[in-house]
């Protein structure tokens, strides 16, 4: 029951966050689909419990849209992958891949911003080039970050005229 519920929620989350629900019976067939899945997993199994949910807790802490969206891609992708290796000859199966690729295409701009921080963490710093482009740009990065630092006290200001808190 809990990998069902857990599975739905991350779903459920991600599609109506996105506008991709068109309808509720869409979300109930998902359901239906999951639950077919679960058997499959034999997912009521008494290890599914052990360590906490592995995406939900993680979903808590990005909270602003554009950054739901960059973990949210991550998750797809991983359930897109888990699914590589499932019965495709079995309708949940194909209804439920079908779902999380079509999710997939609406959140590509969140894999490409995967793309580029795995880019970063390759990028080897004791090489001494990368370290001479790294303090060529640094100066535009901090302005970069001072823009987006000062457009952040410019809302948090504005809104405080606002609300008379």
């Amino acid at each position: 029951m809990a990998f069902q519920t857990y599975c739905l929620f991350v779903l459920s989350v991600i599609m109506i966050s996105f506008g991709c629900v068109e309808n509720r019976l869409n979300l109930l067939q998902l359901q239906n689909d999951i639950d077919k899945l679960k058997a499959d997993f034999n997912s009521s199994h008494s290890d599914v419990a052990d360590g906490g949910p592995i995406f939900t807790e993680r979903l808590s802490s990005w909270t602003e849209r554009n950054e739901k969206r960059i973990i949210l891609s991550q998750i797809i992708s991983m359930y897109l992958k888990m699914l590589e290796n499932t019965d495709k000859s079995k309708a949940h199966v194909r209804n439920i891949a079908e779902e999380l690729h079509t999710l997939k295409e609406s959140l590509s701009d969140g894999s490409k911003k995967i793309e580029d921080l795995k880019d970063l963490t390759k990028l080897q710093m004791s090489d001494l080039k990368v370290q001479r482009k790294a303090v060529n740009e640094l100066f535009s990065v901090l302005q970069k970050l001072g823009d987006t630092s000062s457009s952040h006290k410019r809302k948090r200001s504005q809104f405080q005229r606002l609300c008379k808190c």
